[in-house]
C-alpha cells in the first residue's frame, strides 16, 4: 500500500456485503480454550491477523502444536490436557492486549519459569490488577521494570485457586483471563469485582464462550458488586468451534453505508451474536439509518440525513471511533460518554482522534471520559494513526466524502484486519 494512502471520495453509495474476518476476540479466546483442552479442536473461521498470529506463536513457544490454514481461514490446535507442556518461555505480546492478559494468567497454571514483554506501547498498558490478583491467590509473578506493567516473570507451580477480589477500572481482559485460567486451578476459584465492568460485553463473551465449551461458571450479581465461581479442576474436551465475523470491523461497513446512503448487510452477525459492538447499529438507527437484524444478519439501510446522538459507549467502545468519524457530518453535535479506559488502548484514543478530527477542521471538545463532536465541513488532510489500526479504518470513512483525506501507516490494520482497505475499495466500486 502507498503511505500515505489516498482515500478517494465515492461517487455511489457504498453498498454489499463486506468480506470480514473472523472476530479477533473470540478467535484469542478460543485459541485459549482449545489449548487448555484435551484432543484436537477445529476453529472455523478464524480471524488470522497480527494479534492472533502472536498467540499462535505464544502457544507454540509452550510447546502446543497450533497449525494456520489462511487459506480455508481455520486453525487446529492440539490441546495440553491443561498441562502446559514447556518449564520455561519467552514470550513476545507484540501491542496484543489479550495475549498479554489472558496468557499472564494462564502461564500460572502451569510449571516452570515464563517471560511475558511486548512492545513500547504494551509496556505502557497495565497489567498491575491482573498480577497482583494473581500474586493475591499464590502465584509468582514479578515485575522486570516498571511496578504494574510488562516485562514481568512468572515461576509458576499451578494455580492454587480460592477467592479473589479483582479490579476490572482500567480493562475487563484481566476479568476474562482469570476467568478462561480458573477451571484448570486447584480448587473452585471466586472473584469478586465492581458492579462497574468497562466494556462488559466482552467479560459476557468470555462466560458464554466457556459455557458452550461445557466449563461450568456461576454469576452472583447485586448492588455491592458481582461475584464469579468457577468449580475446578474442569476437564475441557476437544471441539470444532465456528467463529462469528468481527463485529468491531462490521462497524465500519455500517458505517459506510449509513454516510453514503447505501446498503450494507452482514451475515453471521444478529441478534444471538457473542459481541456487544454489534449493537452499534443502534447507535447508527439513533443517528437515523434504518436498521434490520434478525437471528442471521443486520443490514443497515443509509439515505437519511444524520443527526446527532449522546450515547453511553462503555460497552462497545471498540467503536467509539467509528461514531466519532461519522459525527461531523451530523446534523447536531454528538456526545461520546463513559469510555476513559480507552485512553489506555492502542492509544490514547480520546486525545488522538480529538486531534485528527481537528487536523480536518473539525471542532472537538474533549472530557475525562470521552468526546463532544461538533457539525462541520471537513478539510482534506493527512491523518496520523499512531499505529492503532482502529485510528487507520475509522479516518478512512471521512475520505468517502471529503477530497484529500489520506492515511498514514495503513498497514497498521493487519493488527486484526490485514486487508481491510482492499475491502473497502471492493465496496465502493460494487455500490
Amino acid at each position: 500500500m502507498r503511505d500515505p494512502l489516498p482515500i478517494t471520495p465515492v461517487q455511489r453509495a457504498v453498498s454489499g456485503v463486506p468480506r470480514l474476518p473472523g472476530s479477533k476476540s473470540i478467535t484469542n479466546r478460543a485459541l485459549v480454550l482449545a489449548a487448555m483442552a484435551t484432543g484436537t479442536s477445529k476453529l472455523e473461521g478464524a480471524c488470522i491477523s497480527e494479534d492472533t498470529l502472536l498467540m499462535v506463536e505464544a502457544l507454540h513457544s509452550l510447546g502446543l502444536r497450533v497449525v494456520v490454514n489462511q487459506t480455508e481461514q481455520a486453525m487446529e490446535v492440539e490441546g495440553c490436557a491443561g498441562r502446559i507442556p514447556a518449564d520455561h518461555a519467552e514470550i513476545h505480546v507484540g501491542n496484543a492486549g489479550t495475549v498479554a492478559r489472558f496468557l499472564t494468567a494462564t502461564l500460572c497454571i502451569g510449571h516452570g519459569s515464563y517471560r511475558l514483554d511486548g512492545t513500547e506501547r504494551m509496556r505502557e498498558r497495565p497489567i498491575g490488577p491482573l498480577a497482583e490478583a494473581l500474586q493475591s491467590l499464590g502465584a509468582e509473578v514479578t515485575y522486570l521494570d516498571a511496578a504494574g506493567h510488562l516485562p514481568i516473570r512468572i515461576v509458576a507451580s499451578g494455580l492454587p485457586g480460592g477467592f479473589v477480589r479483582i479490579s476490572t477500572a482500567e480493562s475487563s481482559q484481566f476479568l476474562s483471563a482469570l476467568l478462561l485460567a480458573a477451571p484448570f486451578a486447584r480448587k473452585t476459584m471466586v472473584l469478586a469485582t465492581e458492579s462497574s465492568i468497562p466494556s462488559r460485553p466482552y467479560v459476557d463473551m468470555t462466560i458464554r464462550m466457556m459455557e458452550r465449551w461445557s466449563l461450568a461458571v456461576q454469576m452472583r450479581e447485586d448492588a455491592t458488586g458481582i461475584e464469579f465461581a468457577v468449580p475446578a479442576p474442569q476437564t475441557l474436551m476437544a471441539r470444532s468451534y465456528t467463529i462469528e465475523p468481527d463485529a468491531s470491523a462490521a462497524s465500519y461497513f455500517m458505517a459506510a453505508a449509513a454516510l453514503t446512503g447505501g446498503t450494507v448487510r452482514i451475515p453471521g452477525l444478529g441478534m444471538q451474536s457473542l459481541q456487544g459492538d454489534v449493537q452499534f447499529a443502534d447507535v447508527l438507527r439513533a443517528m437515523g439509518a434504518e436498521v434490520v437484524m434478525d437471528d442471521e444478519a443486520v443490514t443497515v439501510y443509509g439515505g437519511a440525513p444524520l443527526r446527532g446522538v449522546d450515547v453511553d459507549m462503555n460497552g462497545i467502545s471498540d467503536t467509539v471511533m467509528t461514531l466519532a468519524a461519522l459525527a461531523p457530518f451530523a446534523s447536531s453535535p454528538t456526545r461520546i460518554r463513559n469510555v476513559a479506559h480507552i485512553r489506555l488502548k492502542e492509544c490514547d484514543r480520546i486525545e488522538a482522534m480529538a486531534t485528527e478530527l481537528r487536523r480536518l477542521r473539525v471542532e472537538v471538545r474533549t472530557h475525562d471520559d470521552g468526546l463532544t463532536i461538533y457539525p462541520a465541513r471537513p478539510r482534506g488532510a493527512v491523518l496520523d494513526t499512531y499505529d492503532d489500526h482502529r485510528m487507520a479504518m475509522s479516518l478512512s470513512l471521512i475520505g468517502l466524502r471529503v477530497p484529500g483525506v489520506a492515511i498514514r501507516n495503513p498497514s497498521c490494520t493487519a493488527k486484526t484486519f490485514p486487508r481491510y482497505f482492499d475491502e473497502l475499495e471492493r465496496l465502493c466500486g460494487e455500490g
